[in-house]
């Protein structure tokens, strides 16, 4: 059935686990994945709600309306489903598939300090937006910024984002310090 989940390595927020749905205890589910859809291709899945982390098993799930419903094995009423409602629901990182080079995915974008081309500190990417055009970082400013604007600059590469360095957590940006 649900184990405590005792793994110390990194996860990744992949979706939330909304609300009840139907009579046989599925639940509604909120994915943050590109397609959505791609929450459900993993069967195992940490959930984070109310201080308390567990492991649960996905024994189905499917696309439904304009969002995500799935059924999560020992949770077989609606009473039982209702108790995970808020959940965050959680991978871990090396469970996600490798990337091509110059793609991320967005938790190791979160915190990257933002310099401008001239080396100046606009802050740090505090969270990222999904728009119709493009994604768009929220930069809020930090200690030793050059102001305290907060700036959303768009997701483009390589035109505004020059450069993502990983390891010393720094993403260059080309972008005026007046947007």
């Amino acid at each position: 059935m649900n184990k405590p989940h005792t793994s110390g390595k990194s996860e990744v927020l992949l979706g939330r686990i909304t609300s009840v749905f139907g009579i046989k205890g599925w639940v509604k589910v909120y994915s943050y994945t590109e397609p959505m859809e791609n929450l459900l291709d993993y069967p195992e899945w940490t959930l984070r709600h109310q201080g308390k982390t567990l492991t649960v098993i996905k024994t189905d799930g499917r696309k439904q309306g304009k969002g995500l419903v799935a059924k999560l094995k020992g949770y077989d009423t609606p009473e039982a489903a209702k108790q995970l409602a808020g959940a965050e629901i959680r991978l871990p990182e090396e469970a996600l598939p490798p990337l091509d080079e110059g793609e991320y995915y967005w938790n190791q974008l979160i915190g990257l300090q933002v310099f401008n081309c001239q080396g100046q500190l606009y802050g740090k990417v505090d969270y990222l937006l999904e728009t119709g055009a493009n994604d768009v970082l929220v930069v809020k400013p930090s200690q030793g910024s050059l102001d305290k604007q907060e700036r959303l600059i768009p997701w483009l590469l390589p035109d505004v984002i020059r450069q993502v360095n990983l390891e010393s957590g720094i993403l260059e940006v080309d972008w005026d310090a007046d947007f």
